[in-house]
């Protein structure tokens, strides 16, 4: 399962990096396959460590604030892994050329 998540901290200001630092230290020290753009991070993995971690990474947000607006979108596909980087190669294939990363 690929899920695509944001969590963004609301009443902070309008620069939230450091907040968003603390995020990803969780995510990182998860274990599961991921990447970060600029509107959110993608992770693969099995639906309950998944959905832990987004729940971690809310309440690590919501320890230090009194509102965060999180958002989840899920692409669940049986039998595919690493989907996270085979997703990509595949549209770069029938462009015949490499994205932009």
């Amino acid at each position: 399962m690929l899920a695509e998540f944001s969590i963004v901290p609301v009443g902070v200001g309008s620069s939230i990096g450091d907040r968003l630092a603390e995020v990803l230290k969780i995510v990182d020290a998860s274990g599961l396959p991921y990447k970060v753009n600029p509107m959110g991070t993608v992770v693969e993995g099995e639906w309950n460590e998944v959905m832990s971690l987004v729940r971690k990474c809310h309440e690590a947000i919501m320890k230090n604030g009194e509102r965060a607006l999180t958002a989840i979108s899920i692409d669940d596909r049986k039998g595919r892994p690493n989907r996270i980087e085979e997703k990509v190669k595949s549209v770069e294939k029938r462009l015949g050329k490499a994205l932009k990363k």
